[in-house]
């Protein structure tokens, strides 16, 4: 098993007033040569936008890009139609595809919205544009591996353009559970959004990531009442 440990301190950091980010992988004015990608995970940003600010409408193309809010009410709107409010609890996705155009802004007057935007790039390039958004809150699982995207659309959570599978895992403290790996040749990025774990001989803490790849399955155990993102994905970038 190869393993790559990201400490929560030595992300990327940018401050723009409104937006304060952290970058795991390189993104905007953050560039690290030894931090461009894991495998197809492209971008992993940790972000929190200022009460009601946000990101203008910009363009995308050929990426997978799923949001998670953390906290808070993001308001998104796109040149598909597409105009929702996304909070703690749901799952966006957009295959950017041919092009697409979106906004995302802060929903709210009196507190600040936090939210992962990751990036994975698409085993399909030119695909129609799409969105989607579920609710996993609904179906919580504790103390599992509770699926939020996967390359199947009749399958659990949102689906992508991509041999990848996430989950959420809402640990107890003490719990431990074994992860198998759905496709040979994937690997996992695993992020700790709350809490501390451990796998292996590596203690994971808060917004700490370990990418994990040459092996069928590793254990996850929590040493404290955790919330950890799992991210599986392919390690051999598209031809």
């Amino acid at each position: 098993m190869k393993t790559i440990y990201h400490k929560a301190d030595t992300r990327g950091n940018a401050n723009h007033g409104w937006l304060k980010s952290r970058h795991i992988f390189s993104f905007a004015n953050y560039y690290n040569p030894e931090r461009m990608n894991f495998g197809v995970l492209r971008v992993l940003n940790d972000d929190i936008v200022s009460e009601s600010q946000g990101f203008g409408s910009h363009p995308h193309r050929d990426m997978e890009i799923i949001s998670i809010p953390l906290e808070g009410d993001l308001k998104h709107k796109d040149n598909m139609g597409n105009e929702t409010i996304i909070k703690a609890g749901d799952i966006q996705v957009m295959s950017a595809g041919t092009g697409v155009m979106h906004s995302e802004f802060n929903n709210n007057p009196d507190q600040p919205v936090k939210f992962l935007q990751i990036w994975v790039i698409p085993n399909k390039m030119n695909v129609t544009p799409r969105y989607g958004q579920i609710t996993v809150a609904d179906h919580a699982k504790p103390n599992d591996f509770q699926q939020i995207v996967s390359p199947n659309k009749d399958d659990e959570g949102v689906w992508i353009h991509q041999d990848a599978w996430f989950h959420l895992a809402k640990f107890d403290q003490g719990i431990a559970k074994e992860y198998k790996v759905k496709k040979e040749g994937n690997g996992v990025y695993v992020f700790i959004l709350e809490g501390k774990a451990k796998i292996g001989d590596q203690v994971l803490d808060k917004r700490d990531g370990l990418g994990i790849s040459d092996t069928d399955s590793f254990k996850l155990e929590a040493l404290e009442n955790s919330e950890i993102l799992l991210m599986e994905v392919p390690m051999s970038l598209p031809q």
